[in-house]
């Protein structure tokens, strides 16, 4: 008798599965960690290769995903991410709308709303792998992701606050302020983040066994002392939110409750062995440098205060999508902070003075909606997918919470995971009377058409880069052939990055044509003092003279220091003096907007 033959089928199949799981769990974990490992970057930005990093890595990690899970209904799928799909996509509109009928250049137009696409082909993506065979799998491939990750950067943090000395500034960033870990994304609030992710990760690995008791309990002391060592007071909240889970939620077992409940004393221990170190060492020990500060809110209540003052004066459209920047630094502030802020860290306070109220409320409700429905579906879960979704649900939180304080979800390497998590959260059919089936391609092939976004997401991290090229060029004269003038020419071509040669036009010095162009799309990036001095001047040679005079009283406000000389005849007696335009104020209001026009 012939031998049955489905066996060796089964084997293979075996085979098979475990060779895609190793494949899905290698591309998460260098999605999870090479973006926040990449010290090395090119001018003008110091995170462009972090994020395209992250872009094409997190666009694998959902094909990756897609392969795994199986075709599933369209229309199912999609509803379960409704609230955030909608809150995204009213965000794209109002981006499309502030580069169409506003001023806002289209580079950052396009640059926002493509980042806004690939949040939501990863929010998809965690929901398609919610719903199918692999979900805990899949899930417990994420958070191996995570705590990689958590642990190579508590190696760096170790050599940024032990010994700075072997910071070479490639390979590991060096930290610009002594005895703090700033990780090689330059941020220390960024590092606290991802390790607060991390040691969130680690709960659900160690429920289902996947890591030893021993090994947990050892990975959260390094991960707090991590914390510790940024001296990140959003990372002190992590840890207090990682106390509270411990402590109220019902999903955990009492040993991941241990767990998350011995935070608070590892973060104890590890800053007495830390200022200790400091004290035998004649070292510096960030955490208790930034104790001893005048300013514990680090200028947030200032710029928040000058934030309520901008939404009271615009309440129902704001001053538009990623035009805060513009509206706050052109606005008389007096009592301003004096750093040069692009962002209000506070996503509600950005949305209200960007988009207005009414689109902030409508915005709050869809994503305030989702969690409630992130909650409830993890509520009703059973076993390890309990706390797996319980899981997912917290490191949102985390990430919601750090918003209202910072801004990492301007970033591609927190708001793609973020997304891909709260997708997964909300994709979840635990608890339902009926699983999902897979269907017929022809019915919903869920799986085809992500698989095409996610490449979509890599190939367009290929092409920015190609784009990112030609405005690095200016900034870099290595090897260049070209005179900066037809490098700046060049970049002025990019398609999402041409803000940055703008500003090299308008700040270098030499004419350029049509440097009316160069200054209508660089001061909406990043107002800094050299472009203000350059666009004052600029508005001067036009004859605005009021316009010019009320450029240079708002460049006073933030007193910085490399507008000394520019201010410095102010000092000097005689008429000659008197007349420079940033001696005198503007002979009559002029509001922020009127610089806009042609």
């Amino acid at each position: 008798m012939t031998p049955p033959r489905h066996h060796g089928s089964t084997a293979t199949a075996a085979k098979a599965a475990t060779a895609a799981g190793v494949f899905v769990l290698g591309v998460a974990v260098a999605a999870a960690a090479l973006p926040s490992m990449l010290a090395f970057n090119l001018p003008p930005s110091p995170t462009f290769l972090n994020q395209a990093v992250a872009l094409c890595l997190w666009g694998w990690f959902a094909t990756a995903v897609a392969a795994q899970s199986g075709n599933f209904n369209a229309g199912a799928l999609l509803r379960s991410v409704a609230c955030p799909l909608m809150a995204l996509l009213l965000l794209a509109v109002l981006a499309v709308a502030s580069g169409t009928w506003g001023a806002l250049p289209s580079a950052l137009c396009l640059s926002a709303v493509g980042l806004l696409f690939a949040a939501s082909v990863l929010m998809c993506s965690g929901a398609h792998a919610a719903r199918g065979s692999h979900a805990q799998a899949l899930f417990q491939a994420f958070c191996w992701a995570w705590l990689v990750a958590g642990l190579l950067n508590v190696a760096i943090a170790a050599v940024q606050v032990l010994a700075p000395q072997w910071a070479d500034g490639d390979w590991i960033a060096r930290s610009g302020s002594p005895g703090r870990a700033v990780g090689n994304l330059r941020q220390p609030n960024h590092l606290a983040s991802l390790l607060v992710w991390s040691a969130a990760a680690v709960v659900p690995l160690a429920a289902t066994g996947a890591l030893a008791r021993r090994w947990a309990w050892c990975a959260m002391a390094a991960l707090v002392t991590g914390l510790v060592m940024t001296a990140s007071r959003t990372g002190m909240l992590g840890v207090l939110m990682l106390l509270a889970w411990g402590l109220l939620s019902p999903a955990l077992g009492r040993p991941q409750r241990r767990l998350l409940a011995s935070t608070p004393l590892w973060y104890g221990l590890a800053w007495a062995a830390l200022a200790a170190w400091a004290r035998l060492g004649a070292h510096t020990f960030g955490a208790e440098e930034r104790l001893a500060e005048v300013d514990l809110s680090a200028s947030r209540f200032g710029i928040w205060s000058n934030t309520l003052e901008l939404i009271a004066q615009q309440p129902w459209l704001g001053v538009g999508f990623g035009e805060f920047n513009l509206a706050w630094t052109l606005t008389p502030f007096p009592g301003r902070p004096v750093a040069l802020f692009d962002h209000t860290h506070n996503l509600l306070l950005q949305w209200a003075v960007e988009l207005g109220l009414p689109a902030t409320l409508v915005l709050c409700a869809l994503l305030l909606t989702a969690l409630w429905q992130a909650w409830q579906r993890a509520a009703k879960a059973q076993g390890v997918a309990r706390v797996q979704q319980n899981t997912a649900f917290m490191m949102v939180l985390m990430a919601a919470v750090h918003s209202q304080l910072e801004y990492p979800l301007w970033y591609a390497y927190f708001l793609l995971p973020m997304a891909w998590m709260l997708g997964f959260a909300l994709g979840s059919t635990a608890g339902n009377n009926s699983q999902p089936t897979p269907t017929h391609p022809a019915r919903g092939a869920t799986a085809t058409w992500i698989v095409a976004a996610a490449v979509a997401l890599v190939l367009g991290s290929g092409l920015a880069f190609v784009d990112y090229m030609r405005v690095a060029r200016i900034f870099s004269a290595q090897g260049e052939l070209a005179s900066l003038e037809q490098r700046i020419d060049q970049g002025r071509r990019s398609v999402l990055f041409a803000h940055h040669a703008d500003y090299a036009a308008a700040t270098h010095g030499e004419p350029v044509p049509n440097l009316d162009a160069a200054f209508a799309s660089a001061t909406h990036y990043l107002l800094d003092a050299r472009l203000m001095m350059a666009w004052a001047k600029h508005l001067q040679a036009r004859g605005e003279v009021e316009r010019a005079r009320h450029v240079a009283q708002r460049l006073k406000e933030f007193r910085n220091p490399a507008a000394d000389a520019f201010f410095a005849p102010c000092a000097e007696a005689g008429s000659q003096a008197r007349g420079w335009l940033a001696c005198t104020p503007p002979a009559r209001p002029v509001h922020w907007r009127e610089l806009l026009e042609k």
